[in-house]
């Protein structure tokens, strides 16, 4: 293939990292690559919630146009950003290998965590289990990419701000006060790259697919399958990570009222050759056991 491979991705510190990644993997096979950064709406309108946006795939959408309209050939993204459900005429191409999965608690001293205190964080799922493990807390919005983030944390009276890990050491911005919160599930595929590329255009997918990291493929496969039954169109404090071990795949997924007040998780193995609906099959054991009523409490506070 003699055809140049056009890398779209946003133009943050942290995204040009995992294009210039995927640009070295793919010019040391020997193809030639150029990257292509664009600005996406969740990185221009800051000063609200992105749940309260009410797009999804903020952070995808501008690539998905740029792509089906010809200029880019394939987009990088951090897996966890990416919708479930891929625009039609885009596919998931590779998943890199993953790096770090777990939040960590950038802080200023950790006294208040058995008193008052507040912490930022822009993700519902952490303000959830957040909120759930210390209720006294105050949780604020923090929104920006990583640099952007961590000034803001500097310049404010809050106690910390919650990131996650893979991204800080990604662009070895990683503070030295810091811990990490093993307790916390994190978002599927957090700590996951993944390549997106043209259905049609057979010769770039095909270069692109050898990047492909199997275990990473099938275990944010898992993870991300558990998040589309579960959220059904609505945004909501979920949580999974998936591991394989020798034969077998372990599962943890949880789903937290919006103030964290409640909490259903689940912990299951199968069989790693029965990955395939594995998380379907652990979302719909959370639906039948309070998860339906908990998602509709949550449909009806967000569109309140």
């Amino acid at each position: 293939m003699h055809k140049t491979i056009r890398i779209g991705t946003r133009d943050s510190k942290l995204a040009l990292w995992q294009a210039h990644t995927v640009q070295k993997r793919l010019e040391d096979l020997g193809y030639t690559t150029e990257i292509v950064a664009v600005k996406s709406t969740g990185d221009l309108i800051l000063d609200k919630p992105l749940y309260e946006l009410g797009i999804t795939g903020i952070f995808t959408k501008t690539l998905d146009v740029a792509m089906l309209n010809g200029t880019v050939d394939i987009a990088v993204h951090s897996m966890k950003d990416v919708p479930t459900l891929l625009p039609q005429g885009i596919v998931q191409t590779a998943v890199l290998e993953r790096a770090n999965v777990n939040d960590i608690l950038v802080h200023k001293g950790l006294d208040f965590l058995n008193s008052e205190g507040t912490i930022a964080t822009g993700s519902l799922r952490r303000k959830a289990q957040w909120l759930n493990k210390y209720p006294k807390h105050a949780v604020v919005d923090l929104r920006g990419n990583v640099i952007t983030r961590l000034q803001k944390l500097v310049d404010n009276t809050w106690n910390a701000a919650v990131f996650a890990k893979a991204g800080l050491e990604r662009i070895n911005v990683l503070p030295e006060h810091y811990i990490e919160l093993d307790w916390m599930i994190p978002a599927p595929a957090q700590g996951a790259m993944v390549v997106v590329t043209l259905e049609k255009d057979k010769d770039i997918t095909e270069a692109v697919a050898k990047l492909n990291d199997t275990p990473t493929d099938i275990c944010t496969h898992v993870e991300r399958e558990f998040l589309r039954i579960l959220e059904a169109g609505c945004t909501a404090p979920i949580g999974g990570i998936a591991t394989i071990t020798d034969d077998t795949i372990a599962f943890t997924g949880i789903l937290l009222a919006l103030d964290g007040s409640k909490k259903l998780s689940i912990t299951k193995t199968d069989t790693l050759s029965n990955y395939k609906g594995f998380g379907k099959r652990c979302a719909l054991e959370i639906i039948e056991n309070g998860g339906k009523e908990l998602m509709d409490s949550i449909k009806k506070e967000m569109n309140s």
